[in-house]
């Protein structure tokens, strides 16, 4: 069987990250999500939102905020594909989205994001003001990969 782009709630996708993914937390909105499956199982989910970064934030580009999947071949790409395709339909120009160190990237490469700034480790995203909990993926260096419409 053939893998097939589906639509997911964001009940749904926050629920399969939740179960599955390694590293982060369901984020806490998004604009929309995509899913992949296989025949009836649902064996990824990618969410796009506004990007985290604030001065990123330029209201025409949009980041994949989290990427899940049980490991199936080529459902990473496909959801990236997915998400750039839907987000250059309402009209995005620019899709970003991150890896962290040890991650090669290949899903991002073949759906056509390129590497475009490796960023040192950030500490974390506590402060005396807002106190968080570390989530492990704190002192990790990271890479932003972006793909624009037009190139």
């Amino acid at each position: 069987m053939r893998l097939k782009i589906v639509p997911v709630t964001f009940r749904q996708a926050c629920a399969f990250i939740d179960a599955h993914h390694r590293h982060h937390r369901p984020p806490r909105g998004m604009k929309f999500a995509i899913g992949v499956a296989r025949g009836d199982e649902l064996v990824g989910v990618a969410t796009a939102g506004r990007p985290v970064a604030r001065c990123l934030d330029d209201g025409v580009t949009l980041e994949v905020t989290r990427s899940c999947t049980v490991g199936e071949p080529n459902a990473n790409s496909k959801l990236y594909g997915a998400v750039w395709r839907a987000a250059r339909a309402m009209g995005y120009v620019r899709l970003i989205s991150y890896t962290q160190a040890g991650e090669s990237g290949a899903s991002l490469r073949a759906a056509g994001l390129l590497p475009v700034a490796d960023l040192r480790p950030r500490p974390g995203w506590t402060t005396a003001s807002r106190p968080r909990p570390s989530r492990g993926v704190d002192n990790v260096r990271r890479t932003r990969w972006e793909i624009c419409a037009g190139k």
